[in-house]
């Protein structure tokens, strides 16, 4: 059964709900697809007539609310009430900074609320990285002749954080975030050398002509990026970070984690498989590391 998603998602809460639909029985399902369509009907109707409208029986409506981590139905019709008031644009520009943080929230709310979207969408990606795209990047890194990792603004700040960890591997690493500079790298590799391009909204023009750059002269590439944008379409290897991004949002925080985290999987693949020789030079460069700390007191 197609996943439903509700034409604009509202508040964190349905992003949790569509999330949490392919785990759940294909009857608890139905009620999560009726709130995604109808989010603002299911806080006004009562017990029997949700579970009639849904196609399921009360029970069916009771498990859905427990499998989502509430008591019941009055405690999910409370929250989702609460999300959705929160999922109101505001003229002061809140929202532009982060989606769930509202004016007037205290410093501990605010912690929560950024904390608590960041969790959930890390557990998205987790429940949904395919672990075939996953074992076909770090195969392809693992040979890799030359590493060299792109992306533009937010993303380019994560391509610094990639080529830092790799470039401990063992391989030849470069970062370039300046879409000249990348277009220019990409025409001088070669089969042999890889290519990672980060993009959280996968339409960047400039980033995926460097990678058609890139394929053209015998270069692998991995996408990190979006499921069905043109850089997944335009890579040899796509590992897929769908996660809910505000687009109005200017400072995009929950795409960035997740790149960041499928980095840190990837790194750890690419160090195992290269075994112990790696583990020797690791061993190595922490020593030298260690040289310019202070020892405990």
């Amino acid at each position: 059964m197609n996943q439903v998603i509700a034409p604009v998602r509202q508040g964190a809460l349905l992003d949790r709900v569509a999330s949490a639909l392919e785990g759940m029985r294909p009857s608890e399902r139905l009620v999560g697809e009726f709130v995604l369509r109808q989010p603002n009907q299911v806080i006004d109707l009562p017990f029997g007539e949700l579970a009639q409208r849904a196609g399921v029986s009360q029970p069916t409506v009771a498990r859905f609310c427990t499998a989502l981590g509430f008591s019941g139905l009055r405690e999910f019709k409370l929250r989702l009430a609460k999300s959705l008031a929160r999922g109101v644009p505001m003229a002061d520009g809140v929202p532009f900074v982060h989606r769930d943080v509202q004016p007037g929230d205290s410093a501990a709310e605010i912690g929560a609320k950024v904390f608590d979207r960041s969790i959930a969408a890390l557990v998205t990606v987790r429940n949904h990285l395919d672990p075939a795209a996953i074992a076909a990047a770090v195969d392809a890194l693992r040979k890799a002749r030359r590493i060299e990792f792109y992306g533009l603004g937010n993303s380019g700040i994560v391509a610094l954080d990639a080529q830092h960890k790799f470039f401990r591997l063992g391989v030849a690493t470069a970062a370039h975030s300046d879409p000249h500079v990348h277009a220019m790298a990409a025409s001088m590799l070669g089969p042999g050398d890889v290519v990672v391009a980060i993009s959280g909204s996968g339409r960047t023009r400039d980033l995926i002509r460097s990678v058609e750059i890139a394929r053209e002269t015998g270069a692998t590439v991995i996408a990190i990026t979006v499921a069905n944008s043109p850089l997944a379409q335009a890579s040899d290897i796509a590992v897929l970070a769908d996660v809910p991004e505000d687009p109005d949002v200017y400072a995009p925080m929950t795409s960035r984690l997740a790149h960041l985290a499928i980095f840190d999987v990837l790194a750890v693949g690419v160090a195992i498989a290269r075994g112990p020789e790696l583990a020797e030079r690791l061993q190595r460069a922490k020593a030298v590391i260690n040289e310019k700390r202070f020892d405990d007191l």
